[in-house]
């Protein structure tokens, strides 16, 4: 049979206009449709596959309910949108999913109008849909919002800060709970166990609705008389369960939990429910990776699991033994051997075990390692708390989501020197996830913080003794940035030694033109310069600290070179680029300085090679630089 032809239902689908002209018994078919295709699609061009699949029947009644675009549906962690996306016009653009120039890997308002907020980070969906819906009552617009918050976003802070204001304001705003236990990794913590054991009695259930409908016969729901009710109904629920949750502790009417896979349930659950004044939570528990085998079994592996045969579930493996390795998988094996000699590190990551691999010191070290969930902010103040009291926690954060703890590092790290060594994983440019998850603002954000180290290694080799230096007494906060993906270096098990801090290193001699660089870009830099057949004479310094600078380098260039050219992979503002240019002017030196960077807007998805020379930062534009410095 043909994949088209598998695809009776979904092929006549192109907006959720056509999805409304199906009968509510035709909507498990068009799940079971939509899974196909996406499972088909992700198998030969690589995405976020569990998430979208545990949220299929979620998706599908939201749009057969509510009155999109005109009602709001903000989704919270882009992960789930996939069915989203094809219902919504864009089925035949999905085979471009995440590929340069083609359909963004998460919902942008740039995109379509059926997305109505950016979702590449977790946890703003219940703040942006509670603006929303206070902006429609304001302008006297008659128009439901919904929040869909899942994959763990309900365990990072603005989430909380939403649900408290969502209790204050006055609202209507609908938030869906899509509770599947998961983060990318397992979830963690209390809210986890909170939700899994929350329960919703029968009978108080049927005692609310035939209240509510009572009251409303009556024209008895007013503001004053809703919010009565809602006190009411929250007493109610406590007397009969003998507990109360947490969200109608806060005065939110809670329905559920539900079966999140039973999509003409929730048809009828939302048909009930969309048009009750006051907030409302609808609490529906699923299952990652939802129909797809492989996927349920293993959710975190699948949650993007790169090509595989769509039939046999078997993932597309190449042997990269020869290859050098990845820097996360330096840094985790690392960090063992580091906590092995040294009985205060502690490791810490906001739900990344394994996409930072510090599942490794998880496995050896259980006690010693802490997944705090998605909540950047408090990883670092915890961190910050386990350092005051003598504890050496390396606290793992990619590099983008490292942006939700900026005040955390200065006020809870930086203020008081604490002993914290901050690792941002996915520096610099990240590729097919594009502009939310690049890591382009470490450098110029982090620089002007006092007290802090900043370091970035050419390689695995100074990954490793970058780490062990971190570690020894009297160092103050430390943060070390690396990319991405493989270094250069198979033999990259060396001897753990320090490393003198704020100190370079020359790579390469010359007498026209000085390139500085930090970080791995600068083995780019130096194959670019390496081909440039004695055209012209090029000095390479690795710089390895942006803060403290190697004045001694500095000074040597200032002296020596009228041409200049620094290479780093974050914004040209406010990095090396710009630490040297000011350095240079306060030390009475005036060269013609070159800052090679990412640019001063947010950069689209792709390949890295792609993105490199969208930018001007691929191997060609680095000697033309040095070339026309």
């Amino acid at each position: 049979m043909k994949e088209q032809d598998k695809l009776q239902l979904l092929k006549d689908i192109n907006s959720p206009e056509d999805l409304k002209k199906l009968s509510p018994d035709l909507l498990p078919q068009l799940c079971e449709e939509l899974r196909h295709f996406i499972v088909n699609e992700l198998s030969v061009n690589p995405g976020h596959l569990a998430s979208s699949l545990g949220a299929t029947e979620i998706t599908v009644a939201l749009h057969y309910v509510f009155n999109t675009p005109h009602d709001r549906i903000v989704w919270d962690v882009g992960h789930q949108a996939y069915n989203h996306k094809i219902l919504t016009g864009r089925r035949n653009q999905f085979c471009t999913n995440r590929k340069y120039h083609g359909m963004r890997p998460f919902p942008s308002p740039e995109e379509s109008k059926y997305d109505t907020f950016a979702c590449g980070h977790a946890s703003n969906s219940i703040s942006a849909a509670l603006g929303m819906a206070v902006a429609a009552r304001l302008n006297h617009e008659d128009r439901h919002v919904v929040a869909v918050i899942g994959d763990g976003a309900m365990s990072g802070g603005l989430a909380f800060e939403g649900l408290n204001n969502v209790s204050s304001s006055s609202n209507d705003i609908l938030i869906i709970l899509n509770d599947n236990d998961m983060s990318i990794d397992r979830s963690v913590g209390g809210m986890k166990q909170y939700l899994l054991t929350l329960n919703t009695k029968r009978t108080y259930n049927n005692l609310r609705y035939k209240l509510s409908n009572w009251l409303g016969r009556r024209g008895m729901m007013s503001d004053a008389r809703r919010h009565g009710l809602i006190r009411l109904n929250n007493a109610l629920k406590s007397a009969i369960s003998h507990q109360q949750n947490v969200f109608e502790g806060l005065n939110i009417r809670y329905f559920g939990p539900f079966d999140g896979h039973d999509v003409k349930n929730i048809v009828q659950l939302l048909e009930r429910i969309k048009d009750m004044k006051g907030p409302k939570l609808l609490h529906l528990h699923t299952v990652k990776g939802k129909g797809y085998k492989p996927a349920e079994e293993h959710a975190t592996i699948w949650h993007a699991p790169g090509k595989f045969d769509a039939v046999t579930g078997e993932r597309q493996h190449t042997d990269d033994s020869h290859m050098p390795p990845r820097f996360q998988d330096v840094f985790g094996h690392t960090l063992v051997e580091l906590a092995e000699q040294n009985p205060r590190i502690v490791g810490i990551t906001p739900a990344m075990p394994t996409g930072c691999s510090m599942n490794l010191l998880m496995e050896a070290m259980p006690d010693r390692t802490f997944d705090v969930g998605i909540a950047e902010g408090h990883a670092v103040t915890f961190a910050g708390g386990l350092a005051k009291e003598g504890m050496q926690p390396f606290c793992n954060i990619y590099s983008a989501f490292a942006q939700r703890a900026y005040d955390n590092i200065i006020h809870d790290v930086a203020l008081l020197r604490l002993p914290v060594v901050l690792c941002l994983d996915r520096a610099g440019l990240v590729g097919e996830d594009g502009a939310t998850h690049h890591g382009a603002f470490d450098l110029a954000a982090l620089r002007p913080i006092p007290h802090l180290t900043i370091a970035s290694p050419l390689n695995e080799h100074e990954l490793r003794c970058m780490m062990y230096t971190a570690q020894l007494p009297h160092q103050g906060p430390f943060v070390i940035r690396y990319p991405r993906g493989r270094g250069v270096l198979t033999d990259w098990h060396c001897p753990l030694t320090e490393m003198t801090v704020g100190k370079g290193q020359m790579l390469r001699e010359g007498h026209d033109v000085a390139v500085l660089t930090l970080g791995p870009i600068g083995n780019m830099a130096a194959e670019a310069i390496e081909t440039l057949d004695q055209k012209v004479s090029v000095a390479h310094w690795d710089m390895r600290f942006l803060k403290p600078l190697d004045e001694e380098i500095l000074q040597e260039v200032g002296k020596n070179f009228r041409r200049v050219v620094t290479i780093e992979d974050g914004v040209r503002n406010g990095g090396l680029g710009s630490a040297v240019t000011e350095w240079m002017n306060d030390h009475g030196y005036h060269p013609d300085i070159v800052r090679m960077g990412l640019p001063d807007e947010f950069v689209e998805h792709g390949s890295i090679d792609e993105l490199r020379r969208l930018i001007h930062m691929d191997k060609d534009s680095i000697q033309q630089a040095i070339i026309q410095s």
